[in-house]
């Protein structure tokens, strides 16, 4: 009996919230969503444009984030032992 009771007040639950969408604003069908305000377009903008910002101004003064630390070496100067390369000699 415990059962059936706690399965109608499940069902109740569900079905005062099937199709119910919260917090994604309203839904549409075969039409175009309605645009979001005109504060939020704007919020988004300025949020990307400091993004950008930080990320050129620190690639152009600090490259060393992304390029590393030391210069590259020259892989022509390495030896055959340096890679791993056997001697020709060597069967």
């Amino acid at each position: 009996m415990f059962a059936v009771s706690n399965l109608r007040a499940v069902s109740t639950v569900l079905k005062r919230n099937i199709g119910s969408v919260r917090n994604a604003g309203a839904w549409t069908y075969r039409e175009p969503p309605a645009p979001p305000p005109r504060y939020i377009t704007t919020t988004a903008e300025v949020v990307g444009a400091i993004a950008w910002y930080w990320f050129l101004w620190h690639l152009w003064y600090q490259p060393e984030h992304v390029f590393g630390h030391f210069p590259y070496p020259d892989p022509s100067k390495w030896t055959d032992e340096e890679l791993g390369i056997p001697p020709d000699d060597a069967d």
